[in-house]
């Protein structure tokens, strides 16, 4: 009986130590698994990676003549995989599981940026050409109403780039101006009215975490991360990184990701600390040139970049660990032609 007891228990201790595995392998963990959705500008479809196997599973055209995707961006509520289309003025939204087009919502001319709210709220989606932001409800795909940029800078030359949101306020990038620096504009997500601004360098892009008070502010062309308070756009610090310019933070709000988009891969992709505010190790180099936008899995533990251009056709990967949060290079995954915007999507 003893005998008989021990083996059963013995096949307890299997069952427990593989059953999980099972579980995991067959339903998938958030944590590891999902999909990498990258929009190929120049191509006209999106290109889904498999985070698994970093295998690109399907290849899908945007709907409408000679589509020009740029950015991507998922909502977690409405489980859509949202994508501007630049050339016919709209953004177009897939289903997250089988990427079949479930509507297009009209935008303004010249569809770049687009971020939305943490609540998944607000989808704002920067016209460079028009001049404005077209805020969307991500739930009825309706257009909330169009956001004119400030008419002084809009005089001045300025025009709408990057944008990120928080739970209240939406912050702006403004490039295009002819002397001196560029803006950060920051907007009531209530008034859709402007609350503050502040000067920054050329070129900046934006990204923030709800862990922290801060934006993070890279600036290409003054080679720096700008970090801001997001209260009162004060300067909190600045943080020397050339060529500053792709935007990606972690979704513990830990690390902050910036790539050095003119470096030509050597010391592509930096890591900063968000407690410290300063780099961490050394830079990473990028197995190609002109590295450009961001995304990491929600462990944070891999991260893929795109590599944009007229001939570009490559997302490089890289991993990371909790001890050791700077990426190391892994490969690189062929995709359509100039890659522009990417995102996770579990």
């Amino acid at each position: 009986m003893k005998r008989i007891l021990t083996g059963m228990i013995s096949m307890t201790l299997v069952l427990v130590g593989i059953l999980p595995l099972s579980i995991t392998w067959a339903n998938g963990n958030p944590f590891l698994t999902g999909k990498i959705v990258v929009a190929n500008r120049a191509a006209g479809t999106i290109s889904i990676i498999n985070t698994s196997t970093d295998q690109v599973v399907d290849t899908i055209s945007l709907p409408g003549p000679s589509p020009e995707p740029m950015y991507v961006v998922y909502t977690h509520v409405t489980h859509r995989v949202f994508v501007g289309d630049r050339s016919n003025n709209q953004v177009v939204a897939f289903d997250a599981d089988d990427f079949s087009v479930e509507g297009t919502i009209p935008a303004g001319s010249g569809v770049f940026h687009m971020w939305a709210d943490p609540q998944n709220g607000q989808l704002w989606v920067n016209n460079d050409v028009d001049i404005t932001a077209t805020v969307i409800d991500p739930t009825t795909m309706q257009v909330i109403t169009t956001v004119p940029m400030p008419s002084d800078l809009v005089t001045d030359g300025g025009k709408p780039h990057d944008v990120t949101l928080d739970t209240r306020f939406a912050y702006v990038s403004m490039v295009g101006f002819p002397n001196g620096n560029d803006y950060v504009v920051k907007f009531s997500r209530r008034t859709f009215l402007e609350v503050d601004r502040k000067q920054v360098g050329k070129d900046p892009h934006v990204s923030l975490t709800l862990r922290n008070q801060f934006l993070y502010v890279p600036t290409q062309n003054a080679n720096e991360v700008l970090v801001l308070n997001r209260r009162t756009l004060e300067e909190v610090t600045s943080i020397p990184v050339p060529g500053a310019h792709g935007a990606g933070m972690a979704r513990n709000g830990k690390t902050f990701y910036t790539t050095n988009i003119s470096g030509g891969g050597i010391n592509g992709l930096f890591t900063i600390d968000t407690k410290t505010t300063t780099v961490l190790g050394n830079p990473t180099d990028t197995p190609n040139p002109v590295p450009h936008n961001i995304a990491l899995t929600p462990n944070g533990q891999k991260i893929y970049v795109t590599h944009s251009g007229a001939t570009a056709d490559t997302v490089s990967v890289y991993t990371t660990t909790k001890i050791d949060r700077v990426p190391d290079s892994t490969g690189t995954i062929t995709v359509g032609l100039n890659p522009f915007g990417l995102a996770f999507v579990p």
